[in-house]
């Protein structure tokens, strides 16, 4: 078809002269429509040739994706068998007890009596540093206790005067209700009411007296006699006043009244008279004396009373005398407790041992000097009557856990020995982290053999029993207590393994307990059923990757 675009006014009208327009000029399209068809008609043919492509590589990727899902997944069978509830983790060794030894003091080792691998017991002496500066002030202190003591006795005295010696009251130099000052007698005490004298009988041998023997004595200044015994003959002789030769005998007799000691007798023993006159020896005696003014009560005794030593006699009442009193208490309280503070800083300087146990370490020795608290540790001591782990369980696990449960335990430097434990204690005390919380529970090992403290261990605590459980393992269950299982045609012939993803199907179940592998199902599955387990480390992308 040929088309001719032509201008407006006709060819045939006739051009004046001088003004004829040029020839017209035909535009035709022919051809132009032809070449057209040809170019879309390659672009269509083009297109259709990448859809088969894209739809084709889309069809083997699928093919490809589907491929990989199904070797993705692992088959397992629900299966009825034995299964022991147990919990798993890891714990490093720790022995029983540890201790170490260390001071905050300074100064010279004087001796230290023990080696590494010693066995010691708790308060075993360990180390003595020198405590001469220390020493003296304790010596220092007890002095001053004893002063203080001394204090509040006599304080204690003025306010209840007692007895310096056992005896009898022979004098009462106060009543009830009087005023003493201090310094004032109070009574006199003699320690017995029997009287001493050394008679001496010339133109005599010892052996013509006896002990035991009554003698017949005649006192200056009281009529009659008295009768004493004879208590002690000397066996050789002596000179008297004019130079006779004499024998001496002793007399005990009674006080017959208020005879002093400034009297004298003589005495008729056997055929032999005294010679002269011879002092009377009067017993021991003392006065008491007021120490503190006041005023007397419940003074109860009489002249003929007898009295013990340390005897309260008395009260002597005042203010000054009760303030007194409660002073040296005081005084004598901060002078103890001073003295108890010396004597703790020299027993500091005795370094024990605070446990029984092992030595495993020992760092300084005799003639060392230490330098408090930055000489660091002195020694090392670790109990090992036992080993102990801290194993920490998971909150899903630690109402399976009870004191008590044994516990199966294996170390990787021990391979192929497996040790028992026991469960001793299990902390509520939880430790959270990343939204999950763990509880410590206490294992010990009493019969640890080659274990030693410090070692990376295994453990499994064994729970309860469960015989002839459905079983399946762990990995299988999904969140929501749900399963995957094949539906017609997902597995292969031989059902070993998935060739169909798009066939699988989910279930849900209804689980009960479990150990690390295994878990059982009380209701959702029978044995033999299906389950299949998706291995986590293949991915999507890692098998459009590797295909």
């Amino acid at each position: 078809m040929e088309t001719e675009w032509m201008n407006e006014t006709s060819a045939e009208t006739p051009s004046a002269p001088g003004t004829e327009k040029p020839e017209k000029k035909k535009f035709s399209l022919k051809g132009f429509g032809g070449k057209k068809k040809k170019r879309w008609l390659k672009i269509l043919i083009a297109l259709v040739v990448v859809a088969a492509i894209v739809v084709g590589c889309v069809s083997s990727l699928t093919k490809n994706v589907n491929n990989q899902l199904s070797s993705s997944y692992l088959v397992a069978t629900a299966t009825r068998q034995d299964l022991t509830v147990s919990v798993s983790g890891t714990a490093t060794l720790q022995p029983a007890d540890s201790y170490n030894v260390t001071t905050l003091l300074s100064g010279d080792i004087v001796s230290a009596p023990f080696e590494e691998g010693d066995l010691v017991t708790k308060d075993t002496l360990l180390y003595t540093m020198d405590s001469s500066d220390a020493q003296d002030s304790v010596d220092r202190a007890q002095i001053s206790v004893e002063q203080a003591q001394m204090t509040y006795q006599q304080a204690q005295e003025a306010l209840h005067p007692t007895a310096p010696i056992s005896g009898t009251v022979s004098e009462v130099y106060v009543h009830n209700g009087e005023s003493v000052n201090a310094g004032s007698q109070l009574a006199r005490i003699v320690a017995s009411t029997e009287l001493s004298i050394d008679f001496l009988f010339p133109y005599a041998s010892p052996s013509d007296f006896y002990v035991g023997q009554t003698a017949t004595v005649f006192i200056d200044g009281y009529a009659g006699t008295q009768t004493g015994t004879v208590t002690n003959v000397s066996n050789s002789t002596t000179i008297t006043s004019n130079g006779m030769q004499a024998i001496s005998v002793r007399v005990r007799l009674n006080n017959p009244g208020a005879v002093s000691d400034a009297g004298t007798a003589s005495a008729v023993i056997g055929s032999y008279s005294s010679y002269g006159q011879s002092p009377v020896s009067m017993p021991a005696s003392s006065i008491v004396y007021a120490t503190g003014s006041g005023t007397v009560n419940d003074f109860t005794k009489l002249v003929g009373s007898t009295v013990t030593k340390g005897e309260t006699l008395c009260t002597v009442e005042s203010e000054t005398i009760r303030d007194q009193i409660e002073s040296a208490r005081l005084n004598l309280q901060s002078a103890k407790l001073t003295a108890s503070t010396a004597a703790d800083a020299v027993d500091d300087y005795n370094i024990k041992s605070p446990i029984s146990g092992t030595v495993i370490e020992k760092n300084f020795k005799a003639g060392d000097k230490v330098d408090g608290a930055s000489s660091g540790t002195l020694a090392v001591i670790y109990d090992l009557s036992y080993l102990e782990l801290e194993m920490a369980v998971d909150e899903l696990d630690i109402g399976k856990v009870e004191v008590g449960q044994e516990v199966r335990i294996t170390a990787d430097a021990l391979e192929g020995q497996t040790f028992s434990g026991v469960v001793d204690k299990v902390s509520i005390n939880g430790t959270t982290a990343n939204g999950a919380t763990s509880y410590p529970v206490t294992i010990v090992i009493q019969d640890y053999g080659d274990l030693r403290p410090g070692m990376n261990v295994s453990a499994q605590i064994i729970g309860e029993e469960i015989p002839n459980a459905l079983c399946i393992p762990v990995d299988a269950v999904e969140r929501g207590n749900t399963v995957t299982v094949p539906g017609p045609g997902a597995l292969n012939e031989d059902g070993t393994a998935v060739v169909d993803v798009t066939k699988l199907e989910t279930k849900e179940v209804t689980l009960g307990r479990n150990d690390d592998e295994y878990i059982e199902v009380t209701s959702g599955l029978e044995e033999g059923d299906v389950v299949l387990i998706y291995n986590q480390a293949s991915s999507l992308m890692d098998m459009m990757v590797g295909g």
